[in-house]
């Protein structure tokens, strides 16, 4: 076994599991992202958004119900990379990202929007980076990589 080999991966690269859970962390990854972006971008463009039909984007259900669906997401996709590579780094980043989240949910936006935005923006891209590790973590060097590995 090379030191790329992932040790007790439980299905092959081609297999399309894993061809799903790269797609649900690059979606995850990509989601929480843009999350960031939006919260950390949202006190500025607030007044913006009605203008141009996006208001509903600033409603605080929508944001919760995006923030619940992200760490629903991230929480199985990471557990699931976690059975295949054995590695703990992705589900350390895990942890601190929903609090984060979930702290910037509960804050009251219209009294403290900077620390709001600086949680949710900050818990997004920790979990975004959580599932690239867990992304990187769950390749599988074969036949089948088209780069050197």
């Amino acid at each position: 076994m090379s030191s790329t080999d992932t040790p007790g991966a439980a299905s092959p690269a081609g297999s399309r599991f894993g061809r799903f859970a790269a797609l649900a962390d690059r979606f995850g990854a990509t989601a929480s992202f843009l999350c960031a972006i939006h919260c950390a971008l949202l006190p500025f463009v607030i007044a913006v958004l009605p203008l141009v039909g996006l208001g509903f984007l600033a409603d605080h259900a929508i944001e919760r119900g995006f923030v619940l669906f992200a760490c629903v997401l991230a929480t199985t996709m990471l557990l699931l990379g976690y059975r295949r590579h054995r590695r703990i780094n992705a589900l350390v980043l895990l942890l601190p990202a929903m609090l984060l989240l979930l702290a910037g949910v509960v804050v009251d936006v219209d009294q403290a929007s900077v620390a709001h935005a600086w949680l949710v923006a900050t818990g997004g891209s920790l979990l975004a980076l959580a599932h690239l590790v867990n992304l990187r973590l769950s390749h599988v060097h074969d036949a089948n990589c088209r780069h050197d590995g």
